[in-house]
């Protein structure tokens, strides 16, 4: 019988914060988006003062002084370090991991399904403990939707203790019964307000929903899902994946820029993000968007919205061709005596590397790809913003503000924490 594991890491952001600062355990704690502007993570503590999470945080700042919520700027090189410390310590409880998240990852238990699966959660939970302070939660499951709704359940429900095993069909229909239909994995808000107007509010109900009604009412994806809670997996049903149509990169800034050559550094650094993205993706891009506006929220200030959408022939992954065709909407849409606050690029027009049409006059190809692969690899090894064009600069005066954001305990070395003994 396959076994399907997830695990999942507790308030991760917040866990991460308190793994190197003992101060924050037992007290309420937030965790902002960049720019420091909304809740992203909670921890329980603050979820029980209604703390919620998108609260703009200068919207509750009072509220959060007066209850003593500690509030840290988003460190995600922190956190992205942690997860990789969280998955050493679990691969050794799992035949093959797969990462979902950040904070939550797949595994595949069926190698193990002759032992207590209970214990051997349990094991692995103490261990990622032992390593990373992070406590987790564990689902067991046939699928991966019940392998998720599991660790839901785990989550919720104290008679769990942390990790909730659906293999067994008693304990699967004690939980489908319970468990809110809006609340299944891929489940969105429209779905769930169809599957309500038929008189479907549970995940028992939408498992004995018929698969052809599921296919009428949310196509593939909820005839899936009726699968997956049947304890079928998802490879044995009729699934497409749908093609990536677009990607975006997007910031607000820590103060408002009204110079050209300080808007183009931030845009930039976005269009070469971007180039890593598609890359990353194995994908190229047709068309270019750039944008840049003011804050919209001050109606007594002065207002612009500049934007441009930019051809790219041939299509392409080159940073650095995108970058001169972000120059060139940045410059057309420009306008002097505003102050701006937020720039983006996106790209649409999305097609596999390998399926990009060629033309006539292209340029040497293999030598910019490697190129491009070259500052990759040092960008990866070096960190971010090793290699740079020099119209991206290094000061980055534009960038998000993170007031209280933590060290970097982990990647840098003189952020390392030191005991005296």
């Amino acid at each position: 019988m396959t076994a399907i594991g997830l695990i999942d890491c507790n308030n991760f952001y917040v866990s991460c914060e308190r793994a190197f600062d003992p101060t924050l355990v037992g007290v309420p704690v937030v965790v902002a988006s960049n720019n420091d502007g909304c809740a992203i993570a909670r921890s329980n503590e603050a979820k029980a003062l209604g703390v919620r999470m998108g609260d703009p945080i200068h919207l509750i700042r009072d509220r959060l002084e007066k209850h003593g919520v500690v509030v840290r700027s988003s460190n995600y090189t922190l956190y992205g370090d942690m997860q990789r410390r969280v998955v050493a310590a679990v691969e050794d409880f799992a035949s093959e991991v797969e990462i979902y998240s950040i904070d939550e990852s797949f595994l595949d238990l069926t190698a193990f399904v002759g032992r207590d699966l209970v214990a051997h959660a349990n094991g692995m939970r103490r261990q990622v403990q032992r390593w990373t302070t992070i406590p987790t939660c564990v689902g067991i499951g046939p699928t991966k939707t019940l392998a998720k709704l599991a660790n839901a359940a785990a989550k919720r429900n104290p008679i769990f203790d942390g990790v909730a095993d659906l293999r067994d069909d008693t304990i699967r229909h004690f939980v489908l019964d319970r468990f809110p239909v809006n609340d299944v994995w891929g489940v969105g808000r429209a779905t769930a307000a169809k599957l309500a107007s038929l008189g479907i509010t549970t995940a028992g109900q939408l498992r004995d929903m018929q698969m052809r009604q599921a296919r009428g009412l949310g196509t593939v994806v909820l005839e899936r899902l009726v699968a997956e809670l049947r304890g079928v997996a998802a490879s044995a049903v009729e699934v497409v994946e749908p093609q990536r149509k677009g990607m975006a990169v997007t910031r607000s800034f820590g103060r408002p820029i009204e110079d050209l050559e300080a808007l183009m550094g931030a845009v930039a650094q976005f269009a070469m993000r971007a180039g890593e993205k598609l890359r990353s993706h194995g994908l190229v891009a047709g068309q270019l968007t750039v944008f840049f506006h003011t804050n919209r929220h001050k109606r007594d200030r002065p207002q612009h919205h500049g934007s441009r959408r930019l051809s790219l022939q041939p299509m392409t992954d080159d940073s650095l061709e995108l970058l001169a065709a972000a120059r060139r909407g940045v410059e057309a849409a420009w306008r002097d005596g505003f102050a701006y606050t937020k720039a983006g690029v996106m790209l649409d027009d999305l097609v596999a590397a390998g399926q990009r049409p060629r033309t006539l006059f292209e340029g040497d190809v293999e030598r910019r790809s490697r190129l491009m692969m070259a500052m990759d690899e040092v960008n990866s090894r070096f960190g971010r913003f090793t290699a740079v064009p020099a119209t991206q600069g290094f000061k980055r005066e534009w960038k998000a503000r993170s007031e209280n954001r933590s060290p970097a305990w982990t990647t840098r070395i003189g952020e390392v924490p030191v005991i005296s003994a």
